[in-house]
C-alpha cells in the first residue's frame, strides 16, 4: 500500500475548488471569497444526501498543515461543522481524521430515522477518508 506525505495530503485539503473531483456527494461548489494565499474561506456547496439536494454556504479556515476546518453560515442545515486533521505518521505516511457534525433541523430532521441516518453516515463521513486517501495515491 502506498502513502503520501503530509504535505501533499495538505495540498488536496486545502485545494477546496477540486473537492467535487474526488468526494463522490459533493456536486456544486463555487469559491465565493478567497485569503491572501489564494484558499477558500467562503463557498457555496451542494450536496447529495441522498434524502435531499443540500445546498449551504460554508466558511473555511486553516491552521497549515494539521487541520482545516469549515461550518455553515447559511443554507438548508440547522447547523454543520467539519473538519480534516492531518497527522505525519513518519515515512513518506499521513495520518487523516474526518469529523463531521450536522444537525439538520427543519423537515429534513423529520425525514431522518436511524436506519437513514447510519446510510447518511456511511455516505457523507465514513466515505470521506477512503476517498481522500484514493486521491493522494493517484499523485
Amino acid at each position: 500500500m502506498r502513502g503520501a506525505p503530509r504535505d501533499a495530503v495538505w495540498a488536496i485539503v486545502q485545494d477546496v475548488a477540486a473537492w467535487p473531483e474526488w468526494q463522490a456527494t459533493l456536486g456544486a461548489l463555487d469559491i465565493l471569497e478567497n485569503d491572501d494565499e489564494g484558499r477558500a474561506v467562503l463557498c457555496a456547496v451542494e450536496f447529495d444526501a441522498k434524502v435531499a439536494k443540500i445546498r449551504m454556504n460554508l466558511r473555511c479556515s486553516y491552521a497549515a498543515p494539521a487541520r482545516m476546518s469549515f461550518e455553515r453560515v447559511s443554507g438548508d442545515l440547522s447547523a454543520l461543522a467539519g473538519a480534516w486533521t492531518l497527522e505525519d505518521l513518519g515515512d513518506g505516511r499521513t495520518g487523516a481524521i474526518y469529523q463531521l457534525d450536522v444537525n439538520p433541523g427543519g423537515v429534513l430532521k423529520f425525514l431522518l430515522n436511524a436506519e437513514r441516518i447510519g446510510k447518511l453516515r456511511a455516505t457523507l463521513v465514513d466515505a470521506r477518508p477512503p476517498e481522500l486517501k484514493a486521491r493522494a495515491e493517484r499523485g
